[in-house]
């Protein structure tokens, strides 16, 4: 089993890291530079550079810590999914009111698409 930290995503992640990290440093070198010069704009901006910079750093952590949902969280979801959709479906016929047949036919299609696959990113 591979490391979190050593797995092809993870050795990108840390590359882009790096590469942000130091495109930020430049970025705030200069800007200080351009503030010792006279440019009042420039002491924002150099500022705001090491900010960027350590939101990188959270976006990095936040990307490389995702946990995967496990067999047993997915299939919660259906059944919790399921029991809500079974109990509006009782509330509706409870009711004894006639469905609108265009709202009948969205809800149906909302449901078409709860119940497909979802798309998998990032490797999970």
């Amino acid at each position: 089993m591979t490391s979190k930290y050593f797995s092809r995503r993870a050795l990108g992640l840390h590359l882009a890291l790096a590469l942000w990290i130091g495109v930020c440093a430049v970025a705030a070198w200069w800007q200080v530079g351009r503030a010792i010069e006279g440019s009042s704009l420039s002491y924002f901006y150099a500022i705001e550079w090491p900010v960027f910079g350590i939101f990188g750093v959270l976006g990095w952590f936040a990307l490389l810590n995702l946990e995967k949902v496990t067999e047993h969280q997915e299939k919660a979801r259906r059944d919790y999914e399921e029991h809500k959709r079974s109990e509006a479906r009782a509330a509706r016929e409870a009711s004894g009111e006639p469905e609108d047949p265009i709202l009948a036919a969205y809800n149906d299609h909302l449901a078409k698409i709860a119940s497909s696959p979802k798309k998998k990113l990032w490797g999970h």
